[in-house]
């Protein structure tokens, strides 16, 4: 296995291409996934379902548009939640930071909610009613596909000091052959356990392609989120020291990951708390 991606940091994948993330955000179809409280969004709230439905979109600038052109159209699209009591949702978007030209998109846009039945309402209510937001987000980027994964959380992050910017990586996973995610789950149980015995801020999760996709060539997205670049960064060094030698007795024969891609991740809307 390259274990180093999920030591979050470089890797020796034998030369396999770094892949194209395959999401962007649906031009016609903005969903915007309700509640991703149980994997980043609210990553202080224990996970209570096996697992969380989340999507996650990408979108490039229409020429003349920017960030601040973004933050205007979040602006109205928050309007038309708080007006239509969505609740049940939060939202971020992510920046590429760590990144090659192989991620062809200005900004990816992630959400989730607590069940997929929730999900799926809040898409019917904005298809049938958010067409004037989404003229809006149509004016400011192009987008044309729209992705839906499985999430399951491994490790709690810890508290962050501003949880409205943390810092998000994904990795790309491949299960060795005769190899099943049940031989893959509890060393990604002892390697979060390590993490945290280590120090680490980090929360830790998988994800599994559902929807949108098709021919993926991989089975499924490490994921880790950090407070910030220096709270991965001790991560990293942790790594470098000596947690690469953990990770190949874990994970050795049993996965191979490309490098993680690294993103500088806002908060566009939280969910509110269930006891709201």
């Amino acid at each position: 296995m390259n274990s180093a991606a999920v030591g979050g940091c470089q890797n020796n994948n034998k030369g396999k291409k770094m892949k194209k993330f395959l999401m962007s955000l649906a031009a016609g179809s903005l969903a915007l996934a309700v509640g991703f409280s149980a994997a980043i969004a609210q990553e202080e709230e224990e996970q209570s379902d096996p697992a969380t439905p989340i999507e996650l979109f990408a979108c490039t600038y229409n020429e003349g548009q920017g960030p601040a052109d973004l933050d205007a159209v979040v602006a109205s699209f928050n309007d038309w939640a708080d007006d239509h009591d969505v609740n049940d949702y939060s939202a971020w978007t992510l920046v590429p930071y760590y990144s090659s030209p192989e991620q062809e998109f200005d900004w990816l846009w992630l959400g989730g909610s607590p069940s997929a039945k929730v999900l799926g309402s809040l898409q019917d209510t904005w298809l049938a009613e958010g067409g004037k937001v989404q003229a809006e987000f149509d004016e400011v980027a192009d987008c044309n596909v729209h992705a839906n994964f499985a999430v399951l959380q491994f490790k709690k992050p810890a508290e962050r000091a501003d949880p409205d910017h943390i810092v998000v990586s994904f990795s790309d996973c491949n299960i060795a052959d005769g190899v099943t995610f049940d031989d893959v789950a509890p060393a990604l149980t002892a390697w979060a356990d390590y993490r945290t015995g280590t120090g680490s801020t980090a929360g830790l999760y998988v994800f599994f392609p559902a929807y949108g996709g098709g021919g993926e060539e991989y089975d499924f997205k490490f994921v880790a989120s950090y407070g910030n670049l220096a709270e991965q960064g001790a991560d990293w060094d942790e790594y470098s020291a000596g947690g690469y030698a953990k990770a190949a007795e874990l994970f050795d024969d049993k996965l191979d990951c490309d490098s993680s891609r690294v993103y500088l991740t806002t908060n566009r809307r939280m969910a509110a708390d269930d006891d709201e």
